[in-house]
């Protein structure tokens, strides 16, 4: 299944969707419509229950090279507000997808492509992806999440750093700081999202489920609280049918088969 957005496109195969950011144009720049159809495609992807995972990547260039400049320009302070709070309910949605999603970051990924990346849950760059939180060269802060979900990533010394002064950095640096798992040849990123999202579905799928939401959810939770939540999912799992397949797998020494229930 194929769908095509004016600035994004959706493909669905195997119980895999891929978004591609498609509007090489303004390099994948976050305008409220190419906004509007990233939300869009997300609620088409949490209604389909075949679909155990995403993969968001670029076309060309970039990844996303940051927010909508030309569009953000005439902004006043309740302009600025709204559409910081727009992007930041997207992106919002897809970490708490009830789905695993993988970045595939082929090129620049600056402001908001950056907080765009790291609202997925894992990301793999390309040996050509740059990475940024560039919004003081343009008088603003990162408002898309990047004053939040930098620092819990790759901690508040080093978040810091890079926010105070707009850096850029290679996919090796961003490796060695935490802010991606891996870096790998340009040419096979997607192939190496693919096989890694393939892993993470031949897994019990409610498993995968609600390993994100307990870490999601625990990470604002002091420890002692989230050990709590973290037993209560667990007994929801304890009750599934895919539970039941995978001991008995096990013990049978053979390949458990998983049915999502």
């Amino acid at each position: 299944m194929l769908i095509e957005f004016e600035r994004i496109k959706l493909e669905i195969n195997e119980e895999i969707a891929i978004i591609t950011m498609n509007y090489p144009k303004t390099l994948n720049a976050l305008s409220n419509i190419t906004l509007q159809e990233l939300s869009e495609a997300i609620d088409f992807i949490e209604k389909k229950d075949k679909v155990l995972g995403v993969i968001i990547t670029g076309i060309g260039k970039a990844f996303v090279a940051g927010a909508d400049i030309s569009q953000m320009q005439p902004y006043k302070s309740e302009e600025g507000r709204k559409y910081a709070g727009f992007a930041q309910s997207i992106f919002n949605k897809i970490e708490n997808l009830e789905k695993p999603v993988i970045g595939a970051i082929n090129g620049y990924a600056l402001g908001g492509g950056c907080e765009l990346a790291m609202s997925c849950d894992i990301r793999i760059a390309s040996d050509k992806a740059i990475f940024g939180q560039t919004e003081v060269n343009l008088g603003v802060i990162p408002c898309f999440g990047g004053t939040q979900r930098l620092p819990r990533l790759i901690g508040q010394g080093k978040a810091k750093e890079l926010i105070f002064t707009g850096r850029m950095l290679k996919a090796e640096e961003a490796e060695k700081i935490g802010l991606v798992n891996k870096v790998v040849i340009h040419d096979k990123l997607l192939n190496e999202a693919l096989e890694m999202m393939n892993l993470i579905k031949s897994k019990a799928p409610l498993a995968v489920k609600y390993s994100k939401v307990a870490i999601n959810k625990g990470m604002n939770l002091d420890l002692l609280n989230a050990l709590e939540l973290e037993k209560d999912i667990a007994g929801l799992t304890f009750a599934s049918e895919d539970k039941q397949e995978g001991m008995d797998a096990f013990l049978e020494k053979r390949e458990a088969k998983f049915k999502n229930k």
